[in-house]
């Protein structure tokens, strides 16, 4: 036997579900569109009488996991590149995290047995170059740098051009932190990539800054097709809101997590924790 929800019965069910997302810092804009998404593939539908409610949370924990089910293995991706190096580009806001994220990724390669090189290709920022060169000290990296002012696109390039010469596995294209309500800056991003043709676009983005995360994604989802998303700081947002919030407005997965300031402080995304977190595991 079958029976149909109701608009007034989905409601009642969700406002639970919505205070448990609300409490673990889902965004509320994404709160409203998964609830719209289930609104519309439940109500009026039929289901199984006796298992309503079953229904309604199976399908909110389907909706949740399956933004995470297009998660990939960067390194299985570059050990599948015929053709060297394998390029990434990283964009997201000053302060973000991107380029400490950078430098751990290029540790974490390092240990895979990857040769790494870095670009420099923020040169707008002051201090962003010494910054990524420290790094690359520490590490033992070779920087690709220009001076301050000089083209984004030409430092990438070069980076390239030295890693073919070389034949080194992986570039890592640092650009600008830009604001992403900055249409000059955004459109010399665009560039960047017009240029480097990057194999993988990651996003980085703040965990603990919510809303503000979600709009940044957004925005340079919209400008240059990310593949990927970095979340930094997310041992100080246990709760895995921000996750949820960025992958089901952006369609993109998140890959790793950045869980403290060491380089070791990088490990991959734990869709099974992160759904424990919100009750739904």
């Amino acid at each position: 036997m079958t029976t149909k929800i109701s608009g007034q019965q989905f409601e009642d069910m969700f406002s639970e579900m919505e205070m448990a997302l609300l409490e673990n810092n889902v965004a509320v804009e994404v709160i409203d569109k998964i609830k719209h998404d289930l609104k519309e593939a439940l109500v009026d539908h039929p289901i199984r009488r006796g298992r309503v409610e079953e229904t309604v949370i199976v399908s909110l924990k389907d909706s949740i996991r399956g933004l995470f089910e297009s998660a990939f293995d960067i390194v299985s991706r570059i050990r599948e590149k015929r053709e060297k190096p394998y390029v990434i580009a990283f964009v997201g806001i000053n302060g973000s995290g991107k380029t400490t994220s950078i430098a751990k990724l290029a540790s974490y390669l390092g240990e895979k047995g990857f040769s790494v090189v870095l670009a420099a290709a923020d040169t707008f920022r002051a201090a962003s170059i010494e910054q990524i060169s420290q790094h690359g000290d520490k590490l033992g990296i070779r920087v690709v740098k220009h001076d301050y002012g000089a083209d984004p696109a030409a430092v990438a390039f070069d980076a390239i051009k030295h890693g073919k010469a070389k034949g080194i596995d992986v570039v890592l294209i640092d650009t600008a932190g830009r604001m992403h309500s900055n249409a000059d800056l955004v459109n010399e991003m665009k560039k960047i990539m017009r240029v480097a043709k990057p194999d993988l676009k990651i996003f980085v983005g703040e965990s603990i800054t919510g809303n503000d995360c979600v709009e940044q994604a957004k925005t340079f989802n919209d400008a240059v097709s990310i593949d990927g998303i970095i979340l930094s700081k997310a041992d100080v947002d246990e709760k895995g809101g921000a996750a949820v919030s960025v992958s089901y407005i952006t369609k993109k997965p998140i890959l790793y997590i950045g869980t403290g300031q060491d380089y070791k402080d990088l490990r991959p995304f734990d869709v099974d924790a992160v759904m424990e977190n919100l009750g739904l595991a």
